[in-house]
């Protein structure tokens, strides 16, 4: 009788868990793998704090590679974009920036706050956040010239609205060899509807180029970045600081709601 009820005890436990695996794909939207370009920033904290949902306050580290960090400004090649399916989604692929804020929720927890950002693709304006704007410019350049034992990197990134919105970087840099972090769950929340947030499950590989902290070797060569015009002028007026240099090799991540 025993060994009976634990085996259709286990037998329980096993379909729930297979269930709730099953639900919880559900719920998936969509995945995707991608290459990144991260800058840390640090702009002027009343100009963040409008786009910050009342409640809602920045979650700024106080030591470590995101030392003073309260934005980030992230280029993002979606290389590919698929369904649960496995089928492409809209075009399958697409390039955008967009600007996140490190914060703290109501609950006092520690999510991402996506404020802003420019698409490549008309489709995904608004986007998922309600906040990206259609890119009426956009360009995407990334190049690796190896030489012998050398190499040499280019990333050239320009993406502007038609409301005058704009976001460029052009960066040069020795590439290094990436540190594979463990896989990560972040929710992603919208700063125009607060209610609204994306569960990304994500693994990266990341090389930190240069950082104004923790004192890598600098392997930037050469650097510009530009971020100006309509709802983004008052986060770059010119006192913003770039904190760190972060090329994020690959990422794979897949984005469910809840």
């Amino acid at each position: 009788m025993t060994r009976t009820f634990l085996n259709r005890a286990c037998f329980m436990l096993l379909a729930g868990s297979v269930f709730a695996g099953f639900a919880g794909a559900q719920n998936l939207q969509e995945s995707s793998s991608e290459t990144r370009f991260q800058l840390d920033l640090k702009v002027p904290d009343a100009a963040l704090a409008s786009y910050l949902p009342k409640g809602w306050t920045p979650n700024v580290a106080a030591q470590g590679a995101a030392k003073d960090c309260n934005l980030r400004a992230v280029f993002i090649d979606r290389v590919t974009i698929n369904g649960p399916d496995g089928k492409p989604v809209g075009k399958g692929s697409n390039r955008l920036v967009y600007l996140v804020a490190p914060v703290k929720d109501p609950t006092g927890a520690n999510v991402q706050l996506v404020i802003g950002g420019l698409t490549e693709d008309p489709a995904d304006a608004p986007g998922p956040f309600g906040v990206y704007l259609q890119a009426t410019t956009h360009t995407a350049k990334r190049f690796t010239e190896y030489l012998g034992a050398q190499s040499l990197s280019s990333q050239d990134w320009v993406f502007a609205a038609a409301t005058g919105e704009k976001l460029e970087l052009h960066i040069s840099f020795e590439p290094g060899v990436g540190n594979r972090g463990n896989p990560a769950e972040t929710k992603f929340y919208s700063a125009k509807n607060p209610s609204f947030f994306q569960i990304s499950k994500q693994e990266q590989v990341l090389d930190i180029l240069r950082n104004v902290t923790t004192n890598p070797p600098d392997r930037v060569k050469s650097f510009s970045f530009k971020g100006s015009g309509g709802s983004f002028a008052k986060l770059f007026d010119g006192t913003e600081k770039v904190l760190s240099w972060d090329n994020i090799v690959w990422i794979n991540r897949s984005v469910s709601l809840p």
